[in-house]
Formats: C-alpha cells, structure tokens, sequence
C-alpha cells in the first residue's frame, strides 16, 4: 500500500512526535510510505526520519503555509498514486481536500486536539463543513475530542468517525536511563514537558513552588514563544524561584529527563490525547495533571489530577505524594499499566485496519 501522510512541520510538537514513531512501524508492515511537511527545515525530527528511510517531500513557499504554491505542490504530489494520503494538522487537513478534486486516492484525517483557535471564527464553520466531506475517514484521538468534534459540526457531518488514540513507544520510556544533569539540579525534581504555547499552563506550576519546600525543583523543558518564555522568565525572577525553576529549552533525550525526575507533571487548559502524558505515565514516576479535557480522561483513576489553574491545588498533591510511599507506588503502577494500552504498535495496527477497510 503507497501511503502519504501530510503534516504542516517537523518542530517539536505530539502529531510531530508521532510521525516520527509512526511512520518507520508502517513501513516495517509492508507499506511505502512518505511524509509531506509545508516548511522546509531540517529539525531534529527532520533527520530522525530521514535516517529511519522515510522519504520526506516539501511542498514549502515563502508567502507561508497558505500560499497558493503550496496547494499547487500537494496537488501534484498527490497526483503520483497514493493510496491513502492521511492529513494532520490545519493547512495540510484544508489544501489535501482541495487536491482530492484533481486525483483518485482516500483521504484520511486526524484531528488532534479536543479544540483549535478556527473553531472560533464563525466564518470558517462552512469551510471545514466542507473540507470534513471530502475525507472518508475521521480519526479522533480521545472521547472529548469526538464529543467536541459533534457538537461543533453536527452529526450530520460526522457519520465516518472512527477512534484511534494516539500512541508513544512505551518501552523507551519505561526503561531510560536518568539524565545526570537533570538528576543533579536538586534533591526532589518535578518536570514538565511542553512548549511555550497559549495551550500549555506553565505559570501555574511556576506558582505552586511557592508553597512547596525549597528542596523541590521545577524543569521546565521545551521551546516556542518567545514572548511567553519571556513573561515566564519574568514571573521566576520576580518570586525569587530563580535557583529552583530550570528552563531547559529543546531536549531531544526526553525519555532520560523523566526518568530523572522524581514527579511528571503536565499542566494545559486542554488538550487532545496528550502524547507528553502518556510519555510520563510510562516512565516509572508518579504523573500529576490538570484537570481539563482531554487529560482528565486518560489520568482518571490511574495518574493524579488537580484542580485546573489552582497552584496551591498542584502543591498539596505534590506533598501527598511524598508523603505516602505506597501511594505513590500505587500512582505509578496505575500510570505504567494505562500507558502501556497505547503502545505505538497498536496504534500503527489500527491505522493500518483503517487503511483496508478504505482499500475494500
């Protein structure tokens, strides 16, 4: 089977991060399959995936990831035989329906998030309306994101939905080594990965090391926005937490930095279906969540959930957990034995059922 997935970047990022796992699994099954990126920089991902043998096609433009050359280039690209082009993300989810209209090939989208900013433009529901038809598959990565997904479409528009959630490669997490300078930066580590976006609730951990001991430290790894790694660094400074809050930047050794760490953490205002959470629910250390769609439905009864934005809220959790030996022991066999169900190769396997099923 000749298999297209198409996806705006290869920055840091989950459907980033899933390519990179996703793509070599599928090839390994016997199919071809390519990636179509919108930018054209090599990443850290970028090279990953080259060196794996996956063949990455670009289809940038210098007028941005909306530009009428991009289309143009998809269009042509698509147009080679595929068999599934598969989208992620909103430009390439937009531009791979209009190239549907110039060739013969099933058309296969995931949407990643239980929300995005479009949704809120009251002028472009008739555009994804549309856009949505043209694919014969609708992969959801979480309940409330199909929940979401309805209630903003209709169901009309959505009679060919099917659940598939995102996975990770768990053994990789499970047996890392500890990150030595993560491990040295004080006695009781709590790490949070994310990158610097409006999605992700950074200030309200950097709050909560207020009222935790100063034997506690705060890593916080992953790049983005300036302007928010900025106002961030500001908020530190200002409460005196510079000796025990750590912006580590891009790691690429996430796996050896959460083994690291004493506590996982992972505070956001929403999210789909959280690779970076399943990624700490593997690694063997008590996982802390926000409670907000989309972790709220993974971390329920098997990881620790707090009261969304409520820095004091995080902190008694903190402590309980250091507290109570066995309750932590029980956090994180909760937290390994849930992680473990999204197993990358099942995902690839359910892909691949959708996949045939289109064939048919």
């Amino acid at each position: 089977m000749k298999i297209l997935h198409v996806i705006t970047t290869l920055q840091t990022g989950g459907a980033e991060k899933l390519m990179v796992d996703l793509l070599p699994r599928l090839r390994e099954m016997g199919n071809e399959v390519e990636l179509c990126v919108f930018e054209n920089k090599e990443t850290p991902f970028y090279n990953t995936l080259s060196k794996a043998g996956i063949k990455i096609n670009c289809v940038a433009s210098a007028s941005g990831y909306y530009s009428p050359l991009c289309l143009l280039k998809l269009v042509r690209l698509m147009q080679r035989g595929w068999d599934i082009v598969h989208t992620h993300t909103t430009a390439p989810q937009l531009f791979a329906a209009l190239g549907g209209l110039f060739c013969q090939t099933h058309l296969v989208t995931t949407e990643h998030n239980t929300t995005n900013t479009r949704r809120k433009l009251w002028w472009y529901k008739p555009i994804d309306k549309w856009m949505f038809r043209q694919y014969e598959a609708h992969i959801m990565i979480s309940d409330q994101c199909e929940a979401n997904h309805r209630a903003y479409l209709g169901d009309a528009n959505c009679k060919n939905l099917t659940m598939v959630y995102n996975g990770i490669d768990y053994y990789k997490y499970a047996s890392a080594e500890p990150a030595k300078d993560v491990r040295n930066l004080g006695k009781k580590v709590i790490s949070f990965v994310a990158a610097f976006r409006p999605q992700k609730d950074q200030s309200t951990l950097i709050k909560a090391m207020e009222y935790l001991p100063k034997e506690f430290h705060l890593c916080l790894v992953g790049g983005g926005n300036d302007t928010r790694k900025a106002l961030f660094e500001k908020m530190i400074k200002e409460r005196g937490l510079q000796d025990r809050v750590h912006m580590l930047g891009i790691r690429y050794d996430i796996p050896q930095v959460l083994a690291a760490s004493d506590y996982v953490a992972m505070s956001s205002h929403f999210e789909g279906l959280s690779l970076a959470s399943l990624e700490g629910m593997s690694s063997g250390k008590p996982f802390i969540a926000s409670d907000v769609d989309g972790l709220h439905e993974i971390v329920n009864g098997n990881g620790v959930l707090f009261e969304h934005e409520n820095a004091r809220a995080f902190a008694d959790e903190i402590l309980k957990l250091d507290s109570d030996a066995v309750y932590k022991a029980d956090v994180v066999r909760c937290c390994q034995a849930k992680a473990i169900l999204y197993d990358i190769n099942v995902m690839a396997e359910k892909y691949m059922a959708v996949y045939i099923n289109l064939m048919k």
